[in-house]
């Protein structure tokens, strides 16, 4: 098979995995919404950077969506149950063999649930889209390696993990430098490879809009999932505390600061919407990321109609 063919098939896969994933979230009772792909306010992440869209002199500037978590958050407040969308969301500056700067994100929340129900969720919306991928049984191949996606997933905590790979034990504020650079060198790499595996329980000051775990505060109830040395989703049990959401804002602003990068608006819709809303779950999937999982693409420019390069 040629090149053009190999990546003409992808293509074709990639379009039968996302009817498969919203017929599976129909199925569950999810509803899925468009909100806007721009925003006034982001997220003041400080170790994510979003594009910024020239509004004039006398309106404000609007930014690309780096996730549409914010405004989803939103709808729940409102009243909605169980919402998901799909869509392009915009990242700046990330750039490599499984980054994109305009990607494919899927996001669903669920009211009524933890970060133990998305991974019951990933575990079976894996098993239905490797099936409309054309895998018959509970495995995939990856880079010349099997891989075991039947449930349950093995479940992994960042102490376990860090004690096991790195040597040392990750406080609930731990140096994040070196927290970050074992992640990437240590942890990752020795992730299993032939099952599916959760990374759970990141320290607290990681927590990003995550709740606390009520039995053990110094972690916090946040979830990744990861397949065949790919990051595939990151979940939360999903704080509902403005303060608290405010008082963390605040931090990643001032570091946003000292680093020298763009200064948000305050989010204050999305805190007042904070008030209302009730106990809730939320998962983030790449798309293109799981579509390289699943046509054995050796990188994310594979699996897509044209890299940002040649678009």
């Amino acid at each position: 098979m040629s090149s053009k063919e190999a990546w003409q098939r992808r293509l074709v896969i990639r379009g039968k995995i996302i009817e498969a994933i919203r017929a599976f979230l129909s199925r569950q009772g999810f509803i899925e919404v468009q909100t806007p792909l721009m925003t006034h306010a982001p997220a003041p992440e400080s170790s994510i950077e979003a594009f910024p869209v020239s509004q004039g002199r006398d309106r404000p500037e609007l930014f690309l969506i780096t996730s549409p978590e914010l405004n989803l958050k939103r709808l729940l407040a409102e009243g909605f149950d169980r919402i998901f969308q799909l869509g392009p969301v915009f990242r700046k500056g990330e750039r490599g063999r499984h980054h994109l700067p305009e990607f494919t994100m899927l996001e669903w929340y669920r009211l009524g649930a933890d970060y133990y129900s998305l991974m019951s969720d990933c575990e079976a919306l894996i098993a239905t889209v490797a099936c409309a991928a054309g895998w018959k049984a509970h495995s995939v191949v990856y880079r010349g390696k099997e891989i075991d996606i039947s449930s349950p997933f093995p479940r992994l905590t960042i102490k376990e993990a860090f004690e096991k790979y790195a040597g040392w034990t990750p406080g609930p504020d731990p140096d994040l430098d070196r927290f970050n650079e074992d992640m990437i060198t240590k942890i990752e790499p020795n992730l299993s490879h032939d099952r599916p595996i959760f990374l759970m329980d990141y320290p607290a000051s990681c927590a990003s809009l995550s709740r606390l775990k009520p039995s053990d505060p110094t972690v916090a109830e946040r979830v990744e999932l990861y397949a065949g040395g790919i990051e595939l989703a990151n979940g939360f049990s999903e704080l509902t505390d403005p303060r608290e959401q405010g008082d963390r804002f605040r931090k990643e602003a001032q570091i946003r600061r000292a680093h020298g990068l763009n200064a948000y608006p305050w989010p204050e819709k999305f805190l007042s919407a904070l008030e209302r809303l009730p106990e809730c779950a939320g998962m983030a999937l790449g798309i293109d990321r799981l579509v390289m999982l699943l046509t054995d693409a050796p990188d994310i420019d594979k699996v897509v109609a044209f890299p940002p390069e040649e678009g």
